[in-house]
């Protein structure tokens, strides 16, 4: 496992964070990447070495979606597209936040579902082409203020398994990871204090995920040994689900 040579993952939200650990692990497995990012991944393409590329691209303009998957599919080609960018703007249920609803659902949801249609072709022409969708745990489990997040991730998790079933035929699998809370800079933010100590012991394995575990089970999912899952949902929440 870990042998991914001669293939290209287009990785979207590259430029820090869990996209940053998984196009790492990404690049020591032998994948060429294409790091896409509406901020500037250029630094971390230049890091990982020459043959990996950034783009920049917004999700939620879809002409620029189309636009840049093509770019990237002629001149790169699409094995693997891991569909990891996302907004985590919370409130609660009775909120009539209309802008942050729309705007998590058109970066979480329709961006993912963009992504994969512009990358068809092409993971039809690999043979072996993979889609990993990065979910959450709050689109498996209700989560207090999770209205708009909770209900894009649990989309993504159906979207994932309506592209499991209708692209199998072409070689293609699809895949979503939920992670509980993962420490990146930014979640660490979100989750200080009491209320990032209540979380963690919410959590049976007592602590959040590492942004290296879930590059690690986006690997997996990546590998030639997965090729049998399909339409999966891999939690990656320490048995908080469990509960």
């Amino acid at each position: 496992m870990g042998d991914l040579k001669g293939l290209t993952a287009l990785i979207t939200g590259a430029a820090g964070g869990i996209g940053e650990a998984m196009a790492e692990a990404f690049a020591d497995a032998g994948a060429r990447l294409a790091l896409v990012d509406i901020a500037d991944s250029s630094a971390l393409a230049t890091r990982l070495g020459d043959e990996h590329r950034s783009f920049a691209l917004d999700l939620e303009d879809p002409d620029a979606i189309k636009a840049t998957v093509e770019r990237i599919g002629r001149e790169m080609g699409i094995d693997i597209l891991v569909n990891n960018a996302g907004l985590g703007i919370i409130f609660p249920a009775e909120e009539p936040n209309l802008d942050a609803w729309d705007r998590t659902m058109r970066i979480n949801l329709r961006g993912p579902w963009l992504m994969g249609a512009a990358a068809l072709p092409y993971l039809k022409v690999s043979g072996r082409g993979r889609v990993i969708n990065i979910s959450s745990q709050a689109g498996v489990i209700a989560i207090e203020e999770h209205a708009a997040y909770g209900a894009s991730k649990a989309g993504l998790i159906n979207l994932t398994k309506v592209m499991a079933i209708e692209w199998a035929r072409f070689g293609i699998t699809a895949n979503a990871i939920a992670p509980t809370v993962v420490e990146t800079p930014m979640a660490l933010v979100g989750w200080s204090g009491e209320k990032g100590v209540k979380a963690r012991q919410d959590i049976p394995v007592g602590r959040f995920a590492k942004p290296s575990e879930i590059a690690a089970a986006a690997l997996y999912l990546a590998s030639y040994e997965a090729a049998i899952i399909n339409g999966a949902v891999l939690m990656a929440d320490g048995g908080f689900s469990c509960r």
